[in-house]
């Protein structure tokens, strides 16, 4: 049995060409919003699968409170500039998310108190590419 390495080290995150550095333990999350395929069956039993071209996908990044991207951020989050993506994972298997559109949502919401909070900023990807 072959033992494998996950390093989150190997995980490079760029948001408009800008580096993404004091990402909180989560650090990202991908998902695209609808399923590849649909099925559907009529009375009589037939099935019929439609491939669901929805390119749309949710990309959710997780920044420590002090990380220097948060200001970077929130300024995009302002303008609702489009802006590409891209999230490589060096690690085994080597996997690739792009994405030449997105957008934020909206400002992560902000907690003060006893400890640092990590800050989640939600991007609505216009062309979530998964390789």
């Amino acid at each position: 049995m072959a033992t494998t390495t996950y390093d989150p080290k190997y995980v490079s995150i760029t948001v408009d060409g800008v580096f993404m550095t004091g990402l909180g333990e989560s650090m990202v999350e991908i998902s695209k919003d609808e399923n590849n395929y649909d099925t559907k069956v009529g009375a009589m039993g037939d099935a019929v699968r439609t491939k669901i071209n929805n390119s749309l996908g949710t990309i959710k990044i997780t920044l420590q409170q002090t990380s220097p991207q948060t200001t970077f951020l929130d300024s995009l989050a302002n303008t609702g500039k489009l802006v590409p993506i891209s999230i490589i994972s060096y690690n085994e298997p080597k996997q690739t998310t792009t994405v030449t559109q997105a957008f934020l949502k909206k400002q992560a919401d902000r907690k003060y108190g006893k400890d640092s909070e990590d800050r989640e900023y939600e991007f609505q990807a216009m062309d979530l590419n998964l390789a």
